[in-house]
């Protein structure tokens, strides 16, 4: 399997897709949005943004299957799985919020071995497959070398359903508001997790996500020199509901911040 031409066609695929998402962004209805669950809406965009992914990834790699966002009922393959997110940041698009994006990951098993996001406003495509650096727009990007939290920016975002871990969540939130550069929450995970990989943030944290939120993203930073984990220092990161990504330097420091609180 030549991953580096699939992932040539899956950045065809996205920005396909992509001028078809940002050009429904002005004729969107508030009619046309539908809740899921308390706060988590859905639109026909992401809706048949997910079936024109799917379609294309289908004949990229046959055999695959998929986890994605809003069709459930598509299978899981026995060995390979594309992780669909066609819309991470709905609730900015309704808005006219300009930062939304396209969250694609592929596995071999457990294993992530590609993954792509494309930032749809800025026209920014972050990619990577197993065995290359991290990209954008052909450019190669690392995680940035600072080390210390005192003069780093992170970023997060804010559960919508779960709030069972908001008290200690609110207390992180406020010793970070003091002890750093700033707290930003842009309201996109795969896009949080984007620019960890290419230097722009230094950590991200966010409970409550699911796969497709942070499958391709964590991917990204992995190719990109940072390091991830779960609340716990596990490395259930990708469906355990709970992330931590970093440049690596700053990753113990805040560890120790996260687990006085939680």
């Amino acid at each position: 399997m030549n991953l580096e031409e699939i992932t040539k066609q899956v950045i065809t695929l996205s920005k396909e897709v992509g001028v078809f998402i940002k050009g429904e962004a002005n004729k969107l209805k508030t009619s046309q949005v539908e809740e899921k669950g308390v706060h988590n809406l859905v639109t026909y965009v992401d809706k048949q943004a997910e079936k024109s992914l799917v379609a294309g990834l289908q004949k990229l790699i046959p055999e695959a299957g998929f986890i994605a966002e809003e069709d459930q009922s598509l299978k899981k393959g026995e060995r390979y799985n594309w992780i669909v997110d066609p819309l991470d940041g709905t609730t900015n698009f309704i808005h006219s919020v300009p930062l939304y994006s396209i969250s694609i990951a592929l596995t071999d098993g457990d294993e992530l071995i590609l993954g792509l996001i494309y930032e749809i406003n800025l026209e920014e495509c972050f990619y990577s497959w197993k065995g290359a650096d991290a990209f954008l727009n052909g450019k190669k990007i690392t995680v940035s070398t600072k080390d210390k939290l005192d003069n780093s920016l992170l970023a997060t975002g804010f559960p919508y359903y779960d709030y069972s871990l908001l008290d200690p969540y609110l207390k992180l939130f406020e010793d970070l508001m003091k002890s750093t550069r700033g707290v930003r929450r842009l309201g996109s995970a795969a896009v949080d997790l984007a620019y960890v990989a290419a230097g722009r943030f230094e950590v991200f944290y966010e409970y409550g996500l699911n796969p497709w939120d942070v499958a391709a993203g964590a991917f990204l930073v992995q190719q990109a020199g940072g390091r991830l984990c779960d609340f716990k220092d596990g490395n259930n990161y990708v469906f355990g509901k709970q992330i931590v990504a970093s440049n690596g330097k700053t990753h113990n420091e805040f560890m120790q911040k996260l687990h006085s609180f939680f």
